[in-house]
């Protein structure tokens, strides 16, 4: 009596996996006692075969039974106990599923985070979508007007870019999900209710569609549209915990993947004007610019090169090389402000002292200590030959490279500028004849630390030396040649800025023109 009045299902089972007897509790299971279940009826075949006695689990309608054997005949015939764990199992699924999700979530967003390029964004998205929630998806990226980025991802496909000229008001839920705010819940629709654009490509077979806001950083990011085979309007358990924090990933991987994009397209703008310019010929004169910032990833530093084809009242060019103060991005904006003032005095150009004192007044009014050097060679073709006039400011000296091998030092001298109230320069005029070429350098080159030793100065003799050897080549390769020497003496240690503008005069006569 006790086991028939036992809350707890229990049934004998003979050899041959029939029941023999069954209590109160496993006669009120579903299906009552007749049959066992398929799960059980494998356990007890392999607990008759000699298995260890340890429970097995499985369903008995729609609870969960855990069942323990705990008495056998030797004959084969087994008494099995039921305990009900269906709270248990379901809590233990639904952890599993939280678990999953999640895992699947630190996923996605390693993936979602892996790049800063916003179309490779817009594709990772679309293509976690599918892989976790639909059969297609349409990530919705908002731009001004009705024109919309829409990347499509439909199962076994990679993601593809379309530019439509859409109003967002075709869609229902779609403008109200590029709004973002106040939050949005997801909005679910039938597929006849969704425009062409959004399942023209889509797989066959769609049940359902969902549009899901994905939240930014305060702004909303965009939407993301999924197409569903179940026609269900609703998400899966572990759906609705994965649904949510995917689109913020995504959301938050959009808006990062965004502003970059935003970013570099303004640093490129504003790089524009502070890289060198690309010169080979001015008037008939052969220039050839080197460049090279201090880092290695960084494009503009503290020295710089400009070639001005007309300057001044005649026909003379100018060409400027300088110096400024410090280093990396401060350097690059001083370096910008003076290249922009330099343009400015461009007209009175064939005074270069003037040009100097109103370069230092304007320094001198900016906040904090900013200084360069500077050296300006007016060229003028006569003929055949270049007349050059130099002037030196607190920078190193031109040289002179003659067709015969000498190397000349130009006898021009100046205090730097930005520093003192009042400046002094000496201007040199030098003829160059055909085959000749004028060296002007930052002291990059001449200071480059490096050789056999590792911390000796390149120098200026070294220089000299090297130039005599250089004599006849073209301005480009002398350019060239005098920027290669200094990197190899570095070698692989630390760099400071670098600037180079050879100016040439060719063996044969170049056609009148512009700056090319």
């Amino acid at each position: 009596m006790a086991r028939e009045d036992t809350p707890y299902p229990m049934l004998v089972v003979g050899a041959s996996g029939v029941v023999e007897e069954a209590n109160a509790a496993a006669r009120a299971l579903p299906g009552g006692a007749r049959d066992l279940p398929a799960w059980l009826l494998r356990a007890h075949r392999e607990h008759a075969g000699g298995e260890p006695d340890e429970p097995v689990l499985g369903p008995v309608g729609e609870r969960v039974f855990e069942a323990h054997p705990v008495h056998d005949d030797g004959a084969g015939r087994v008494e099995w106990w039921l305990v009900d764990v269906t709270v248990r199992h379901r809590a233990g699924e639904a952890l599993r599923a939280e678990r999953d999700s999640l895992a699947a979530v630190v996923k996605a967003s390693s993936e979602l985070l892996s790049t800063l390029n916003l179309d490779r964004c817009l594709e990772s998205v679309a293509r976690l979508a599918v892989r976790h929630l639909a059969v297609a998806a349409r990530v919705v990226l908002p731009r001004r007007g009705h024109r919309h980025v829409v990347a499509c991802c439909d199962a076994g496909d990679g993601a593809v870019h379309r530019d439509l000229a859409r109003d967002a008001g075709s869609m229902p839920g779609l403008a109200e999900a590029l709004r973002g705010f106040p939050p949005v819940p997801p909005r679910w629709l039938d597929p006849a209710e969704a425009p062409g654009w959004v399942t023209g490509d889509a797989p066959a077979g769609i049940g359902s569609v969902v549009v899901l806001a994905l939240p930014g950083y305060g702004l909303p990011a965009g939407a993301l549209i999924l197409l569903r085979r179940s026609e269900s309007h609703g998400f899966t358990p572990s759906e609705e915990l994965f649904a949510p924090l995917f689109a913020a990933r995504a959301g938050t991987a959009i808006s990062i993947a965004r502003l970059y994009a935003e970013q570099a397209a303004i640093t490129e703008t504003l790089m524009a004007d502070l890289l060198p310019p690309v010169v080979t010929h001015v008037d008939g004169v052969e220039v050839a610019g080197r460049y090279r910032a201090a880092g290695d990833s960084a494009l503009v530093g503290g020295d710089f090169y400009d070639v001005h084809a007309i300057a001044g009242a005649g026909r003379r060019s100018l060409v400027v090389l300088g110096d400024v103060s410090g280093k990396g991005l401060e350097a690059a904006v001083l370096t910008g402000k003076i290249r922009n003032t330099l343009r400015a005095l461009l007209p009175f150009a064939d005074d270069h002292q003037w040009v100097l004192n109103r370069l230092n007044d304007v320094l001198l009014a900016t906040v904090g200590p900013r200084y360069v050097t500077l050296v300006l060679a007016g060229v003028e073709r006569r003929g055949g030959r270049v007349v050059l006039r130099l002037t030196s400011a607190g920078h190193p000296p031109p040289m002179i490279v003659r067709l015969d091998g000498r190397v000349q030092v130009a006898r021009t001298r100046g205090t730097l500028i930005g520093l003192l109230e009042h400046v002094t320069s000496v201007t040199e005029e030098v003829l160059l004849e055909p085959g000749d070429t004028c060296l002007l350098y930052s002291d990059g080159v001449i200071e480059a630390r490096g050789g056999p030793l590792g911390g000796e100065m390149f120098g200026d003799e070294r220089l000299e030396a090297e130039l005599r050897r250089c004599a006849g080549m073209p301005a480009d390769a002398l350019a060239e040649r005098v920027q290669m020497l200094a990197s190899q003496w570095a070698g692989g240690g630390e760099r400071d800025d670098l600037a180079i503008v050879a100016i040439g005069v060719p063996r044969e006569p170049q056609r009148n023109g512009p700056v090319q």
